[in-house]
């Protein structure tokens, strides 16, 4: 009876189940990290805004996080107007 099990063909479903098994993750294996909130508060009202790259202003008060200047760039360069 054991040498029957092991010599015949697998159902498709038997072969459903062991390629489910057997694969991997799209994109690789996906890291376990605890939630998280990125909030930063305006120093001059207080109020809460989410943490964004490139955030620049307070959307209530226009206090500026940081002042950006943009000069001539490699293939940008600033207009004239004369």
């Amino acid at each position: 009876m054991g040498e029957d099990k092991e010599k015949r063909t697998l159902t498709y479903l038997e072969r459903l189940k062991q390629k489910a098994i057997s694969q991997e993750n799209y994109g690789g294996e996906v890291k376990a990290e605890e939630a998280k909130m990125e909030v930063r508060d305006c120093p001059e009202c207080g109020a809460g805004r989410a943490f964004r790259q490139g955030l620049t202003a307070c959307a209530y008060c226009g206090f500026k996080f940081m002042n950006t200047r943009l000069t001539d760039g490699v293939h940008i360069k600033k207009e004239n107007n004369s």
